[in-house]
Protein backbone atom coordinates (compact mmCIF):
# COMPACT_ATOMS: atom_id res chain seq x y z
CA UNK A 1 0.00 0.00 0.00
CA UNK A 2 1.45 3.52 -1.08
CA UNK A 3 -0.22 6.41 0.94
CA UNK A 4 0.01 9.96 -0.91
CA UNK A 5 0.06 13.73 0.54
CA UNK A 6 0.15 16.54 -1.56
CA UNK A 7 0.87 20.10 -0.84
CA UNK A 8 1.59 23.13 -2.48
CA UNK A 9 -1.52 25.03 -3.74
CA UNK A 10 -3.13 27.54 -3.79
CA UNK A 11 -4.66 30.84 -4.60
CA UNK A 12 -2.07 32.92 -7.60
CA UNK A 13 -2.26 35.34 -9.88
CA UNK A 14 -1.86 34.46 -13.97
CA UNK A 15 2.06 34.10 -15.17
CA UNK A 16 2.82 32.96 -11.13
CA UNK A 17 4.46 29.91 -10.50
CA UNK A 18 3.81 27.48 -7.83
CA UNK A 19 4.96 24.42 -6.49
CA UNK A 20 3.78 21.25 -5.77
CA UNK A 21 5.22 18.43 -3.91
CA UNK A 22 3.85 14.67 -3.02
CA UNK A 23 5.12 13.07 -0.74
CA UNK A 24 4.49 8.96 -0.87
CA UNK A 25 5.17 6.60 1.79
CA UNK A 26 4.61 2.65 1.75
CA UNK A 27 6.45 0.52 -0.75
CA UNK A 28 9.34 1.84 -2.32
CA UNK A 29 8.82 4.61 -3.81
CA UNK A 30 11.75 4.66 -6.46
CA UNK A 31 9.99 1.95 -8.51
CA UNK A 32 6.92 4.05 -9.05
CA UNK A 33 5.77 5.84 -12.18
CA UNK A 34 4.47 9.01 -10.55
CA UNK A 35 2.14 11.18 -12.15
CA UNK A 36 0.33 14.13 -11.66
CA UNK A 37 -3.48 15.01 -12.59
CA UNK A 38 -5.68 17.32 -12.87
CA UNK A 39 -9.85 18.11 -12.60
CA UNK A 40 -11.11 21.31 -13.38
CA UNK A 41 -14.90 22.66 -12.20
CA UNK A 42 -17.00 20.54 -14.22
CA UNK A 43 -14.51 18.69 -16.05
CA UNK A 44 -13.52 14.93 -15.89
CA UNK A 45 -9.59 14.48 -14.74
CA UNK A 46 -7.03 15.17 -17.24
CA UNK A 47 -3.64 13.94 -17.72
CA UNK A 48 -0.81 16.34 -16.14
CA UNK A 49 2.46 14.79 -16.59
CA UNK A 50 4.49 11.66 -15.48
CA UNK A 51 7.81 10.79 -14.53
CA UNK A 52 8.63 7.49 -14.63
CA UNK A 53 10.62 5.03 -12.46
CA UNK A 54 14.31 5.90 -11.12
CA UNK A 55 16.16 3.63 -13.41
CA UNK A 56 14.51 5.25 -16.37
CA UNK A 57 13.29 8.56 -15.83
CA UNK A 58 11.76 9.63 -18.41
CA UNK A 59 9.19 12.39 -18.33
CA UNK A 60 6.26 13.38 -20.25
CA UNK A 61 3.47 16.00 -20.50
CA UNK A 62 0.33 16.80 -22.21
CA UNK A 63 0.23 19.59 -24.70
CA UNK A 64 -1.41 22.03 -22.06
CA UNK A 65 1.34 22.01 -19.88
CA UNK A 66 4.52 21.38 -21.99
CA UNK A 67 7.08 24.45 -21.80
CA UNK A 68 5.42 25.26 -18.61
CA UNK A 69 5.38 22.86 -16.09
CA UNK A 70 8.18 20.74 -14.80
CA UNK A 71 8.16 17.21 -13.07
CA UNK A 72 11.28 15.80 -11.00
CA UNK A 73 11.43 13.61 -7.92
CA UNK A 74 13.71 13.34 -4.88
CA UNK A 75 13.62 9.36 -3.98
CA UNK A 76 15.45 10.15 -0.79
CA UNK A 77 12.92 11.81 0.38
CA UNK A 78 10.16 10.15 -1.36
CA UNK A 79 8.82 13.03 -3.04
CA UNK A 80 7.87 13.69 -6.48
CA UNK A 81 7.27 17.75 -7.83
CA UNK A 82 5.65 19.79 -10.27
CA UNK A 83 6.79 23.06 -10.58
CA UNK A 84 4.48 25.06 -12.33
CA UNK A 85 5.36 28.19 -14.30
CA UNK A 86 3.47 30.96 -16.05
CA UNK A 87 0.01 29.48 -14.74
CA UNK A 88 -3.00 30.13 -16.40
CA UNK A 89 -6.81 30.61 -15.20
CA UNK A 90 -7.10 27.92 -17.23
CA UNK A 91 -4.77 25.94 -14.57
CA UNK A 92 -7.30 26.16 -12.28
CA UNK A 93 -7.88 22.52 -10.57
CA UNK A 94 -7.45 19.98 -7.96
CA UNK A 95 -4.26 18.49 -8.91
CA UNK A 96 -3.81 14.91 -7.67
CA UNK A 97 -1.09 12.42 -7.37
CA UNK A 98 -0.70 9.25 -8.21
CA UNK A 99 1.78 6.20 -8.18
CA UNK A 100 1.81 3.69 -11.20
CA UNK A 101 3.30 0.04 -9.76
CA UNK A 102 4.52 -0.75 -13.35
CA UNK A 103 7.12 2.26 -13.40
CA UNK A 104 6.93 3.32 -17.00
CA UNK A 105 4.58 5.95 -16.46
CA UNK A 106 1.29 6.81 -18.31
CA UNK A 107 -1.29 9.31 -19.48
CA UNK A 108 -4.45 7.05 -18.21
CA UNK A 109 -5.41 6.84 -15.04
CA UNK A 110 -6.29 3.50 -14.99
CA UNK A 111 -2.52 2.76 -15.01
CA UNK A 112 -2.33 4.02 -11.30
CA UNK A 113 -2.93 2.47 -8.51
CA UNK A 114 -2.68 4.75 -5.77
CA UNK A 115 -3.90 8.30 -5.77
CA UNK A 116 -3.45 11.44 -3.01
CA UNK A 117 -6.39 13.41 -1.81
CA UNK A 118 -5.63 16.57 -4.07
CA UNK A 119 -4.52 19.51 -3.48
CA UNK A 120 -6.52 23.30 -5.05
CA UNK A 121 -4.92 24.91 -7.44
CA UNK A 122 -6.93 28.30 -8.19
CA UNK A 123 -5.27 30.94 -10.58
CA UNK A 124 -7.33 34.73 -11.24
CA UNK A 125 -6.74 36.55 -14.03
Amino acid sequence: QVRLVESGGGLVQAGDSLRLSCVASGRTFSSYAMGWFRQAPGKEREFVSTIAKSDLFNTYYSSSVKGRFTISRDNAKNTVYLQMNNLKPEDTAIYYCAADYQGFGASTESSYEFWGQGTQVTVSS
